[in-house]
């Protein structure tokens, strides 16, 4: 799409090429090394790394980050909308972001595969996305729940666990690599994390715990889900096409929240305003969240699921912005540095290695679906893979010499 080389960037209709013998990582130039020898050399040297960090796959990967953070802040700031205006439907909220997702995606996924080709998926693969949406769903609710029983500051603390549960399972899945300025870029923005709950406690934003320990506990539940989800999707999307795998998400996702919504809050349906505010407000939400899942797993795709809940974080910063004139909120200073710690901590983590190469692409159609237009199965990316043939080991594996 974007990139003419990379198998990130083409189209989902050329990654459909019959896959090499082996998948390919993409290896990208080394970054210059930084030279201790004296003052001058090691501020140059420094100079190089920097302007070697910003390529173009880095940008997209942080401007992407920041607009899945933007997302959340929307979802944020239509929820406690909703809720002000008495409409405290959270399970059914979900049901219309999942029963989208399947409405943009699945014709698509049909239209490739054909309805026999989608049903061998289903048929097949489909116990994989009923686990995945599950985990979606569940991970939501539990959420949800959590902030009805304990407090802000615990929500936004708690939540961070979310992000060494998807390096766990990135490795698990895939044996991601991490190097040492990795780990430096996530305990960075983590401090940005701090930053931002300080400030949250110094402008008295948060309410009285009703029950701290039951809120606590169904907040590290959903944000457990919340990590699996995401490095379960990233694996999928580095192997299958992006409208089949957000097409059965949204599928399973409506399924199950739907049962869940019927079973837990049908006689609420009937108490709740239905009014123009309300139907907008819900449109609105589901805009958010359909970009959120759609930019979300290219981002997977770009840098890793793991740099996704990293770029999370700055939500709370955009929710200040929004605070400013919805709400009209006093902006505390704290939350301007508590942001500039949180990018500096997203440009760390690929201070050592470049975004493409946090992992393998191999992106196909199952073998036991034929395509039905073969056309689509030529294209730049596609030679780009012919040409490469061989795997390559990640970056991230590689050292310099000055970080050993």
């Amino acid at each position: 799409m974007l990139r003419k080389l990379s198998p990130v960037y083409t189209s989902e209709a050329a990654a459909t090429l019959e896959a090499p013998p082996n998948p390919v990582a993409h290896k990208s130039a080394p970054r210059p090394p930084i030279v201790w020898s004296s003052p001058s050399a090691f501020f140059k040297s420094f100079g190089a790394r920097w302007r070697a960090v910003w390529t173009r796959n880095f940008i997209l990967s942080l401007l992407a980050g920041q607009v899945v953070s933007l997302c959340i802040t929307c979802t944020n700031v239509t929820t406690t909308e909703l809720v002000n205006r008495g409409w405290t439907l959270s399970t059914t909220q979900g049901f219309f972001l999942y029963f989208t997702l399947f409405l943009v995606y699945t014709p698509y996924t049909i239209y490739q595969y054909g309805f026999k080709g989608w049903g061998k998926v289903i048929l097949k693969d489909g116990w994989k996305y009923f686990l995945l949406a599950a985990c979606d769903v569940e991970g939501n609710f539990l959420v949800i729940k959590a902030y009805q029983y304990t407090d802000l500051l615990s929500c936004m603390l708690l939540d961070a666990w979310a992000i060494p549960v998807c390096m766990f399972f990135s490795w698990v899945y895939m044996r991601t690599k991490y190097h040492w300025t990795q780990l430096l870029g996530v305990f960075i923005c983590i401090g940005g994390l701090a930053l931002l709950v300080g400030s949250d406690q110094l402008t008295q934003k948060g309410w009285t715990p009703s029950a701290r320990s039951k809120g606590d506990g169904f907040m590290i539940a959903g944000a457990t889900l919340y990590g699996l989800t995401n490095a379960s999707e990233e694996f999928l999307v580095r192997k299958r096409p992006l409208y089949e795998v957000i097409g059965q998400l949204g599928m399973w996702g409506f399924l199950i929240n739907g049962v869940q919504s019927s079973a837990l809050e049908w006689k609420m349906m009937t108490e709740v305003p239905w009014n123009g505010a309300t139907i907008g407000l819900l449109m609105a939400f589901t805009a958010a969240m359909l970009i959120l899942y759609t930019v979300g797993p290219l981002l997977y795709r770009l840098a890793s699921s793991a740099y996704f809940n990293l770029s999370l974080l700055s939500s709370d910063f955009y929710g200040l912005l929004f605070g400013l004139f919805l709400f009209h909120y006093s902006p505390y200073w704290l939350y301007f540095i508590a942001f500039a710690v949180i990018i500096l901590g997203l440009i760390t983590y690929f201070w050592h290695s470049a975004p493409e190469e946090q992992g393998i692409l191999d992106i196909k159609v199952p073998e036991y679906v034929k395509l039905r237009d073969t056309k689509w199965r030529v294209g730049s990316g596609a030679r780009d893979v012919e040409n490469r043939g061989h795997t390559q080991t990640t970056g991230s594996v590689v050292e310099d010499e000055d970080e050993k």
